[in-house]
């Protein structure tokens, strides 16, 4: 009996080091690696690590806080408490230095018995951590995980191929406290980016204490609230009208930004703007511009920006250099950021001082004399061993000796300035403006308008086709830049970086040859899965269902194509009242429709349908592809699709560039539609799209009239809709119902509102006369 126990004792303790080592020894495949941004050299094993309460960690005492970046995070996500100690033979996660390894470049090792992580800086053991934690299950991010932490074996050599890589968060336009600002850095750091750029100030507020000047924080950082009005529609404020909205952030609260930043090895570079976009100043101290006349902080958008720096006075030039001063000394960045940027100078040409200045200065314009300007800067800025950066529009006139650019209107500055033997900063807005739409604009909250899908983000390269070497080498890197005009919250701030900074992240350290956008989406799904885990508010545009459609008027059908940003998406279908479920037809081949019919699609994974369902009535109507007689013609900027835009049952989307739309600038909306043959009617539907900043409102009035004849017209029926103000992006159909009618011809009249509250001219967009 007591042989037997042994016996059973011996296989039990047996089967407990198997499956220890079946823990230990456990196989991945190049599917489970989904490291953002890719690595230079991964090479994957056979076999794993597996952290557990035993694992320690070995680190000099210099790099302690780097290990506790790791330890933290395993702490608050699976109560793992991994201690330090040294000199052992297994089981243990080392860091270790090596001599000439490249700045920012780290080495991973991971084997059945430990993990390596080798580099010579700072950001090269924080980006070695945050690929071991890339190689963990996404719940590590949270603080629930579950699962074991098993860390497939693997042999990783990395480094970025550009060494700036960037983020610009603006403050101005809408203020962002200090605990936003530190968790961007944090999830900068995730992406292995280094660069945050804090807009400081705008026309709109200025957002840093400056105490030598201190009606910069009591009166230029607040506006007064107009929040519930379009950002291109807000009133001019009365100078002697106290701002309530706003905030700024103290020095004592950079400082902290600046030294949290550093610890996760990311510069922060402050932008405080000049000699334009700052009528905020004006409204503080109104003598710094050229007449001295009383502004206040604007609400909402201002151009031309005409209230700015006088650069005919010294007083300008002694209150930038005290203002610098103050900033040089809350960051040690070795770049300031001037802006530079969108300076109306039409009072420069008016201005004596600034006549004087150039008459001194042999100055030929104010483009030389904004030149001037901003050579003066980079001379302060460079005797305190710093140096400038502005947008492109520091080229102007003549660029300073020792500038770096910021090539933001394409890449045309940024050519033109790598030339000349200047360092440059790629930020084109077609490829880096993340307060432009990523997914159809009727599915997304209001933006600043543009298109940049996900997939397009990643496409960005910073090095121009046909550049020198010598050319190519001042090409620092890139920088995604988040104007924040529409961007109110950090919930919605964060919708808008991500998950397009992932994108970005590898366009910026990932060499070319290793980008690849079927790969990339692969793994940007896993990525999504952390964000989750962080509660970071995503956008799940990539995932949005979006439509083209060609039409035959002659036979009165549609076809319709879907597709999403994914290759080889699993893209399923229904019609009408079916249930889009697993049971749904695959989408294949275009869908052809003839008849009034409501498609509905979604992406599928796993037999599910996962984002938001697409749905889109197609209406064949009584007036579908009949004559249109227009009264009043539209506008040639938007003429739409051509005469049949109107009966072509194809509806615009709040992207009025779409070609659906036609327009009229100040003019109502006079047409008649012929429909061939007396037609019994009860309905008529007027599709009209409202987006009050561009100066596009809906009509005021709508009235349907009909004839038997076309020339004699009978009213029978009409609706009005009095001017309200709106904050966003609107489509909306205006109905009118009246008796069942026999008619021929049709005429509807929408009445323009013609002049905005502020005296501009309005748009009127219609998309479609629904007959029924």
């Amino acid at each position: 009996m007591r042989l037997l126990f042994k016996f059973l004792i011996t296989i039990f303790i047996i089967s407990l080091y198997s499956c220890s080592d079946s823990i230990k020894s456990k196989d991945f495949t190049v599917n489970d690696i989904n490291i953002i941004p890719k690595p230079a050299e991964l090479t994957l094993n056979k076999g794993s690590f597996s952290i557990n309460e035993n694992t320690k960690i070995i680190a000099h005492d210099s790099l302690k806080n780097i290990a506790n970046i790791l330890t933290d995070k395993l702490k608050s996500s699976s109560n793992i408490e991994l201690d330090f100690s040294e000199n052992l033979e297994n089981n243990f996660i080392e860091f270790v230095v090596k001599e000439g390894l490249e700045n920012e470049a780290y080495e991973l090792s991971v084997t059945n018995k430990k993990v390596t992580v080798t580099a010579n800086s700072l950001g090269g053991f924080l980006y070695g951590v945050q690929s071991i934690l890339q190689l963990l299950p996404a719940e590590i991010y949270g603080t629930d995980t579950k699962g074991d932490l098993i860390l497939p074996a693997v042999e990783i050599k990395d480094k970025p191929r550009f060494r700036y890589r960037g983020l610009m968060l603006d403050l101005s336009r809408h203020f962002f406290p200090k605990e936003y600002i530190l968790k961007t850095i944090d999830r900068l750091a995730m992406h292995k980016m280094n660069v945050l750029h804090l807009h400081l100030v705008d026309d709109q507020g200025w957002r840093m204490e400056i105490k030598k000047y201190p009606k910069l924080t009591e009166i230029a950082a607040w506006r007064v609230d107009q929040e519930d009005k379009h950002w291109n529609a807000r009133d001019k404020n009365d100078p002697n009208v106290k701002g309530t909205y706003g905030g700024f952030l103290t020095q004592k609260e950079l400082k902290e930004i600046v030294a949290y930043a550093s610890e996760k090895n990311i510069e922060v570079i402050p932008e405080i703007e000049m000699p334009a976009h700052v009528t905020s100043v004006m409204a503080a101290y109104p003598h710094l511009s050229c007449f001295g006349k009383p502004v206040a902080v604007p609400s909402g958008g201002v151009w031309p920006i005409t209230d700015i720096y006088c650069a005919g006075k010294e007083t300008t030039f002694e209150f930038l250099e005290d203002v610098l001063t103050e900033v040089m000394e809350v960051f040690p960045s070795k770049y300031i950021h001037i802006g530079g940027d969108e300076a109306t100078k039409t009072n420069w040409e008016k201005c004596p001082d600034c006549q004087r200045r150039m008459k001194k200065e042999g100055l030929k314009d104010v483009h030389e004399l904004q030149s001037y300007f901003v050579k003066r800067m980079e001379k302060f800025i460079n005797s305190k061993g710093k140096r400038l950066i502005g947008w492109d529009e520091i080229l102007e006139g003549g660029l300073a000796p020792e500038a770096t650019v910021m090539s933001w209107r394409g890449v045309k500055g940024g050519e033109e300035a790598a030339e000349q033997g200047h360092d440059v900063i790629m930020t084109p807005g077609s490829y880096c403006y993340f307060d432009h739409y990523q997914g159809p604009q009727n599915d997304e909250p209001i933006a600043q308008g543009g298109y940049l899908p996900l997939s397009k983000v990643y496409q960005f390269d910073p090095i121009v086709e046909g550049m020198s070497e010598k050319e190519a080498k001042h090409i620092l890197g890139g920088q995604a830049n988040l104007w924040a005009e529409y961007i109110p919250t950090t919930s919605h701030s964060e919708y808008m970086i991500f998950p397009r900074l992932a994108a970005l992240s590898e366009a910026l350290w990932s060499s070319k040859k290793l980008r690849n956008w079927n790969d990339f989406s692969k793994r940007i799904k896993t990525q999504f899965n952390r964000y989750d885990e962080l509660g970071i508010n995503y956008a799940k545009s990539a995932y949005l269902v979006t439509s083209d459609m060609d039409i035959d008027l002659e036979n009165k059908s549609i076809k319709m194509t879907l597709q999403n940003e994914f290759p080889k998406s699993d893209i399923r279908y229904v019609l009408d009242e079916d249930k889009l479920n697993e049971k749904a037809t695959s989408y294949n081949n275009p869908i052809e429709i003839s008849k009034t019919t409501l498609v509905k699609a979604s992406l599928f994974e796993n037999d599910k349908p996962i984002g938001k369902i697409f749905m889109d009535t197609i209406k064949f109507h009584k007036g579908v592809a009949k004559v249109v007689n227009y009264v009043i013609p539209c506008n040639d900027r938007y003429t739409g699709s051509g005469p049949s835009t109107l009966v072509n049952t194809l509806r615009g989307t709040k992207n009025f560039h779409d070609g659906q739309w036609q327009a009229w600038l100040n003019d109502n909306m006079e047409v008649v539609i012929d429909l061939d043959q007396p037609t019994e009617i009860h309905k008529v539907t007027v599709g009209a799209l409202e987006n009050q900043g561009p100066g596009i409102y809906y009509p005021i009035k709508i009235e349907v009239f009909v004839s038997d004849d076309g020339k004699k017209f009978n009213s029978v029926g009409n609706l009005e809709r009095p001017y309200a103000k709106n904050a966003g992006s609107e489509l909306k159909d205006f109905i009118v119902k009246f008796d069942k009618q026999q008619t021929k011809y049709i005429k509807v009249i929408a009445t323009n509102l013609k002049r905005t509250p502020a005296g501009s001219g309005v748009f009127l967009f219609i998309d479609e006369i629904l007959v029924e």
